[in-house]
């Protein structure tokens, strides 16, 4: 069965220092953790697409990182140039427009790959958005933490004037919207500003995780209702109910279970993904138990069909949801 991840910080990783050529068994753990995704991890799993960030840390206690805009646009043009000089070595292809969707009958080949902002301050101006556009950049997240653009993660607040002007030029262009990080006052803003496509690419449900990480029900509702998906991610503190966090380890279990709650609130089983964000600031042992490394994901496959979802439904919650979405909001 052909897998989609919708969320993996590879060229953070890279220019840091990991070498994610290699296998993951094959690279050194860091002050992050044991390393989980490479690239041919990816291909021995089966993962036939992935949405691949650039990730730019702002500085922050204890994790330092970029203060100016110029910074920000620095270390995200440091990234995007390691994703070209994958390109370059044919380790990798950059989908663009819907039709560079394949069918994914089996090919072999380069790691095809969506690019993906995570937190909109690199770049400086809207100006600036024709350039990354031209690039390849296809998806946008304004915020992670608070940002010039939004309110975030832990940073409660609307979208600033900077990201009022930003979101119609992102719309112009076909850029889709990834809402995952979006503090819940910039979310419900967006989406009236917006007529645009939106997704979440790595978020789970705050039914079971009460964080402002999470997504609630009707913040849910309201991405399906646009047609979007929702990627569920790895992380065991997004997976765990609160009471369990640092007491045992995530199990596949609990990723079905953000699945079924995520699908009981569409009505199917057509809105809901994978977006993993493996190795996006954690290792090995803050994922679920079942899971090594990304040639391991087929395992899902198996755990949504033990918990009942018809054959159909697993292959749309591991792979067909996302193509699908992506064919149909990809710029022509």
């Amino acid at each position: 069965m052909l897998i989609v991840d919708a969320h993996l910080d590879l060229a953070y990783n890279a220019v840091r220092g990991r070498d994610v050529t290699r296998p993951a068994v094959e690279q050194t753990p860091d002050m992050e953790g044991v390393p989980t995704v490479s690239l041919p991890d990816l291909k021995a799993g089966g993962v036939g697409l992935i949405c691949a960030t650039i990730f730019c840390q702002p500085d922050l206690p204890g994790h330092p990182g970029y203060r100016t805009p110029d910074q920000a646009a620095a270390m995200g043009r440091e990234q995007l140039e390691w994703y070209r000089r994958q390109v370059r070595d044919g380790r990798m292809r950059l989908i663009v427009r819907k039709g560079d969707v394949p069918l994914y009958d089996g090919r072999g080949g380069p790691q095809d790959a969506i690019l993906l902002l995570e937190g909109a301050d690199p770049i400086r101006t809207p100006q600036d958005l024709r350039e990354w556009f031209d690039a390849g950049l296809r998806i946008i997240g304004l915020a992670w933490k608070r940002t010039r653009y939004a309110g975030g993660t832990g940073a409660p607040g609307p979208l600033t004037p900077d990201g009022i002007a930003l979101v119609p030029q992102i719309d112009r262009l076909g850029i889709i919207h990834d809402v995952s990080h979006l503090a819940e006052e910039s979310f419900w803003q967006l989406l009236e500003l917006s007529q645009g496509p939106v997704m979440a690419s790595h978020s789970n449900c705050r039914a079971y995780v009460p964080t402002d990480r999470q997504l609630s029900d009707d913040m849910a509702k309201a991405i399906f209702a646009r047609g979007g998906v929702v990627g569920i991610n790895f992380f065991d503190k997004f997976l765990l109910a609160p009471a369990d966090q640092g007491k045992r380890r995530a199990t596949l279990n609990e990723v079905v279970r953000h699945v079924r709650h995520f699908c009981e609130l569409a009505g199917d089983a057509r809105h809901v993904g994978l977006g993993t964000d493996m190795d996006g600031g954690l290792g090995r042992e803050q994922i679920p138990f079942e899971i090594q490394t990304s040639a391991d994901l087929p395992r899902v496959a198996g755990a949504l069909a033990a918990a009942g979802f018809a054959d159909a439904d697993v292959r749309a919650l591991i792979g067909q949801n996302w193509l699908r979405f992506f064919r149909a909001n990809l710029p022509g």
